[in-house]
């Protein structure tokens, strides 16, 4: 177990960054094959935009 530091990485291990990746490329390669409708980028900002600005006013 090869021990990183903050500077490094934000995982605490090399495996632990390994897993992190793993997972998060199998995510993204289920979304890319997934046959559900795609979301227009300008939609998605929006709708991050509504969310940032809500949390703003609280």
């Amino acid at each position: 177990m090869t021990k990183l530091t903050p500077i490094e990485s934000e995982f605490a291990t090399t495996e632990e960054a390994e897993a992190y990746d793993a997972w998060f490329r199998a995510k993204v390669e289920a979304r890319l094959a997934s046959k559900s409708p795609r979301i227009p980028h300008d939609e998605v900002m929006a709708r991050m935009q509504r969310i940032i600005d809500r949390r703003k006013n609280v």
